[in-house]
């Protein structure tokens, strides 16, 4: 298990609980895929450097996880999909 950190930047007209139903979904597919979650940070409503998805601003969480170097892959493929995701960057410790 490698140690990982994961940034999401989640659309930000969207109302609490899609914003809750998202994050469930990205902690069940860390946790299916034989991984944990140590934290979880709102850094709240932040304003953007360059507009996306004609967007200026977007929520931003901050996940510390633990998960097996094969699961990064079919994360990051989910990530994309999952559509109140705007952009989503993981990092190794």
């Amino acid at each position: 298990m490698h140690n990982y950190e994961l940034v999401v930047i989640i659309h930000p007209d969207l109302d609490e609980e899609a914003i809750n139903q998202s994050l469930d979904k990205i902690k069940d597919w860390i946790t299916k895929a034989g991984g944990s979650i140590e934290n979880v940070d709102n850094w709240g409503k932040r304003h953007l450097s360059y507009e996306i998805q004609k967007q200026n601003e977007g929520v931003y969480f901050l996940f510390t996880a633990s998960m097996p170097t094969a699961a990064v892959a079919e994360l990051e493929r989910n990530l994309t999909i999952l559509e109140p995701v705007m952009r989503h960057l993981i990092v190794a410790k």
